[in-house]
């Protein structure tokens, strides 16, 4: 039989908080990533959306930013916000691409 003694509890201080109206594990306040950290799937998944969009537009496929939001079924204003990712300097997307930025 195990005894109560025999237990041996772990406890790790995380926070639950929703984002985006899902659950988000929050590591604590001291907590300090490291520099071989991966990179934001979502930020990356954005940057290159956005750069495809760019060149479907210079392709002259799309006319303008409403055109694109029916064509890839989204709202205008995310489209719009989204797009704006395609054109920014080079020194911010390189920070952002290599997973130095939070």
């Amino acid at each position: 039989m195990i005894k109560p003694n025999d237990t041996i509890r772990v406890l790790i201080p995380l926070k639950v908080r929703k984002k985006n109206g899902r659950p988000k594990i929050m590591p604590p306040a001291d907590y300090r990533p490291s520099e071989d950290q991966a990179q934001d799937p979502h930020i990356l998944r954005a940057i290159g959306r956005a750069w495809g969009w760019r060149r479907r537009m210079e392709a002259g496929e799309f006319a303008t930013i409403q055109e694109l939001a029916e064509a890839v079924g989204l709202a205008e204003r995310h489209v719009s916000r989204q797009l704006r990712l395609a054109y920014l300097a080079p020194e911010v997307l390189k920070r952002l691409t290599c997973g130095r930025e939070a």
